[in-house]
C-alpha cells in the first residue's frame, strides 16, 4: 500500500468513528495539526509553501479551474 492510500485510509476510518456534524471541524483541526508538524520536520519554508499549495488549490476548484 503506498503512503496516500495509507493515509487515505486513515482519514477515512478516523472519519468513520464521528459523527456527520463533526467531520468538517475534524478535518480542519487535521489540517491545522498537520501544518504545524510539518514546520517541525522539514521547517517553515516548505510548510509554508505546502500550506499554500493547499490554498491555491482550493481557490482554483472554487472558481470552477
Amino acid at each position: 500500500m503506498s503512503g496516500a492510500q495509507e493515509a487515505a485510509r486513515l482519514v477515512a476510518g478516523a472519519l468513520s468513528c464521528r459523527e456527520p456534524g463533526e467531520r468538517s471541524r475534524f478535518l480542519r483541526e487535521l489540517l491545522a495539526h498537520t501544518a504545524a508538524g510539518l514546520v517541525v520536520i522539514d521547517g517553515e519554508a516548505q510548510a509554508s509553501e505546502a500550506v499554500y499549495r493547499l490554498a491555491d488549490a482550493v481557490v482554483a476548484r472554487g472558481a470552477g479551474v
